[in-house]
C-alpha cells in the first residue's frame, strides 16, 4: 500500500526534472518517455517562450522580424492618382516642369507607380485634358514603363483629339509597321474616325485596304463610315459590295449591370442606340443603356461571328486604291 501511495509523487518528481532537463539543454521538443504509463502524456508547449526560438534546427517556424521599409500607414492607388492629377493640374505647359513635378512625386517610390499613373490618365481622360494625358504618357514612355497598346491607344487618342495629326499618324505608322498582322482593331477604328471627320477619304480608304489586305474584318463603325463615304463620293457600285460583303449585324452586345446582354439590332435602331458607330467615335461615351429590351438574352464572353458571307465579287484592296485616287485630297 506504501507503494501505491508515494507513486504519484514519484510521477510528478520526474516529470518535474523531466521539464528542468529540456529548459537546459534548450530542447523545443520532449525526449523519449521512459514508462509505458507516460506515453498518453505529452508536454506542454508555452507559446512565445524562449524554447520556441531556437527551432531553426529542428525544422520549426523561423522569427519573423517586422519589416523596417514598409509603413503601417499605407495609402491606396485611388488616392495617390487623385494627388497626382492635383499635383499636375496647375503646372504650365513647360516639359521640364512638368517632368520635374512628375519625377518628384515618384521619388521615394521602390517601384514605379504603374497603377497610380493609369488610374490618374483615366481621371485625365474623363476631364478631358487632353495635354496632360500627352505629357503623362510621353513622361511614363521615356521611363520604359506601360508599352503597351492600351497606353499607345490613349496617347494616339489625346493627340488626336489635341489636333496633332501628324503625331498621331506617325505613331499610327510606328506601330502599324513594328505589329503588322497583330494591331488591334481599335487602331484601325480610331484612324478611320480621324479620317472620316476630317474629310480626308483617300487615307480612310488605305485603312480600310490595309484592313482587307491582311484580312481583318472591319467593325460595323468602320463598315458605316467607309459605306457613306462610298455614297457621298457617288460610288454606288461599291456601296452595294461593300454592304454584301459587310451585312448589318443582327445581334449587338451591351454591358448592362456588369453583364454581357445580346439584344437584336433592329431595337438599338428603334431606339437610336446604334452600335459602336459614329457617335462614340466621334468623342462620344460609351454609357450602358439604362432602358430594356424584349429578347435580350445574357451571353457569355467567349463568341462567335454569327455572320461571315464571302463573295468573289466583294471589293478588293486595287478598286479601294482606285477609289483614292479618284476622290481630292483634302488638307487640313
Amino acid at each position: 500500500m506504501s507503494l501505491f501511495l508515494l507513486l504519484p509523487f514519484v510521477l510528478f518528481l520526474g516529470l518535474f526534472v523531466m521539464k528542468r532537463f529540456r529548459r537546459m539543454l534548450g530542447l523545443s521538443y520532449s525526449p523519449g518517455v521512459f514508462t509505458r504509463r507516460l506515453l498518453l502524456f505529452q508536454f506542454p508547449r508555452r507559446k512565445g517562450s524562449a524554447d520556441c526560438a531556437v527551432v531553426c534546427a529542428a525544422k520549426g517556424p523561423r522569427p519573423r522580424y517586422p519589416r523596417v521599409w514598409k509603413t503601417n500607414k499605407k495609402i491606396g492607388t485611388i488616392s495617390k492618382s487623385v494627388k497626382l492629377v492635383e499635383c499636375i493640374k496647375g503646372l504650365s505647359n513647360v516639359k521640364e516642369e512638368v517632368y520635374g513635378a512628375l519625377d518628384s512625386f515618384i521619388a521615394w517610390e521602390l517601384e514605379f507607380p504603374l497603377i497610380t499613373v493609369k488610374k490618374a490618365l483615366k481621371t485625365l481622360e474623363n476631364m478631358r485634358e487632353w495635354k496632360r494625358i500627352i505629357q503623362v504618357t510621353k513622361w511614363m514612355l521615356s521611363k520604359g514603363q506601360g508599352r503597351t497598346m492600351g497606353s499607345y491607344y490613349v496617347l494616339l487618342n489625346a493627340l488626336a483629339e489635341e489636333g496633332r495629326l501628324d503625331e498621331a499618324e506617325e505613331l499610327w505608322q510606328k506601330l502599324f509597321s513594328e505589329n503588322l498582322e497583330s494591331t488591334p482593331r481599335m487602331f484601325y477604328d480610331k484612324m478611320t474616325s480621324i479620317y472620316y471627320r476630317r474629310g480626308m477619304h483617300d487615307k480612310m480608304f488605305e485603312v480600310f485596304a490595309d484592313m482587307e489586305e491582311l484580312g481583318i474584318r472591319p467593325t460595323p463603325s468602320i463598315v458605316e463610315m467607309v459605306g457613306e463615304t462610298f455614297q457621298k463620293l457617288g460610288m454606288i457600285d461599291k456601296y452595294k459590295k461593300l454592304k454584301h460583303k459587310y451585312p448589318p449585324p443582327k445581334w449587338e452586345y451591351r454591358y448592362i449591370k456588369g453583364k454581357r446582354v445580346k439584344i437584336k439590332a433592329s431595337q438599338l435602331r428603334e431606339r437610336g442606340d446604334a452600335s459602336d458607330g459614329l457617335h462614340k467615335l466621334d468623342g462620344g461615351t460609351d454609357k450602358e443603356p439604362n432602358g430594356s429590351y424584349e429578347g435580350a438574352e445574357v451571353v457569355s464572353d467567349e463568341l462567335e461571328d454569327e455572320v461571315d458571307p464571302s463573295d468573289d465579287s466583294d471589293p478588293s484592296s486595287d478598286e479601294l486604291g482606285e477609289a483614292a485616287n479618284s476622290c481630292p485630297e483634302t488638307t487640313i
